[in-house]
């Protein structure tokens, strides 16, 4: 079993364009619509897939830019979080959390793109022992 995500942006070839400029995604496959519409794109991040469609808002398909903002956080796991960080923000993302490093043994941020969506970059370096972390975790939000 894997679990793909679908995203919705205003404009599908736009936004895949944006993402391979922004994260290296790599076009997997489309579905074109008369007229030049784009109904989705697959991307390949590494070794995952996330499928980008273009917003139907007849048919109730709609993106974050639509509603006002989203639940829902994307997370890229990098080797490289600085460089990834900093090529993202080159393409016009915007700054949600800096990137820095976590009591949960990650470099990590959150980005804005464009179209409403959340993106984590997220970079492994070091194991820290679980009750480390809920104790980290509970001191930052007010717990003792």
């Amino acid at each position: 079993m894997e679990i793909d995500a679908h995203t919705v942006v205003p404009d599908a070839d736009f936004a895949a364009s944006w993402y391979a400029r922004a994260f290296g995604a790599e076009e997997e496959s489309r579905i074109p619509l008369p007229g030049g519409k784009v109904l989705s794109v697959v991307l390949r991040f590494g070794r995952s897939r996330v499928h980008v469609a273009s917003e139907f808002p007849d048919f109730g398909v709609v993106s974050p830019l639509t509603i006002g903002g989203t639940a829902t956080v994307l997370q890229i796991n990098t080797d490289d979080a600085d460089a990834l960080w900093s090529r993202a923000l080159q393409a016009g993302a915007e700054i949600h959390h800096e990137l820095t490093d976590q009591f949960w043994g990650e470099r990590h941020g959150q980005l804005t793109d464009p179209f409403g969506h959340r993106w984590n970059i997220a970079q492994h370096l070091r194991d820290i022992p679980a009750g480390e972390i809920a104790a980290a975790a509970a001191r930052m939000f007010g717990a003792s």
